[in-house]
């Protein structure tokens, strides 16, 4: 007896299934995958594995301005910095730091020349995470003269609109003060 696959080509397949089409060369762009980035900025944004020694077929997608740091890096990008810092504790399996990356991403644009933006990474940071008492992810903090400033810390997802508040309200209490 001759069976024949749901899916073979051979066969007529189901009117609600997808169609399957191998890729050609003239149609590649079409299967790109969407990333954080808007297509626009796609040229500035940096493809790398998300971990060294990972595994996992998962990829980070690093845009524009905002940069991954380290406990040796903290010094001198944070607490060093002449510009206010803003900085935001992730983590790869942080689905909220996911979910908020794009909005970071805006923030460090949108508020270029202003402040710096950087993230860390939780897992790599221990020493951090337990200095500065990150206990929900993701965490922003905003840093100003090598200290935390009073009353910054957020943790939790965070909408781009609520973002724009929070740092409008600590820019205009830090310059004030």
């Amino acid at each position: 007896m001759a069976t024949t696959s749901f899916f073979n080509a051979t066969s007529t397949s189901h009117p609600l299934s997808p169609t399957i089409r191998p890729i050609s060369s003239h149609r590649r762009l079409q299967f790109l995958p969407l990333s954080p980035c808007s297509y626009a900025k796609l040229a500035r944004c940096r493809v790398g594995p998300v971990g060294q020694r990972r595994l996992t077929g998962r990829m980070s997608i690093r845009c524009g301005a905002v940069k991954t740091i380290g406990q040796s890096e903290f010094s001198a990008e944070v607490l060093e910095s002449e510009l206010p810092v803003l900085v935001d504790f992730v983590a790869d399996w942080c689905g909220p730091c996911r979910l908020i990356a794009p909005a970071v991403e805006w923030a460090s644009q949108e508020f270029e020349g202003r402040i710096k933006v950087v993230k860390i990474d939780h897992d790599a940071n221990p020493q951090l995470i337990e200095k500065y008492k990150v206990y929900g992810l993701p965490t922003l903090i905003l840093f100003k003269n090598g200290q935390e400033v009073p009353d910054s810390k957020r943790e939790g997802a965070i909408t781009k609109a609520k973002l724009k508040e929070y740092l409008d309200s600590l820019l205009e209490s830090t310059t004030v003060a």
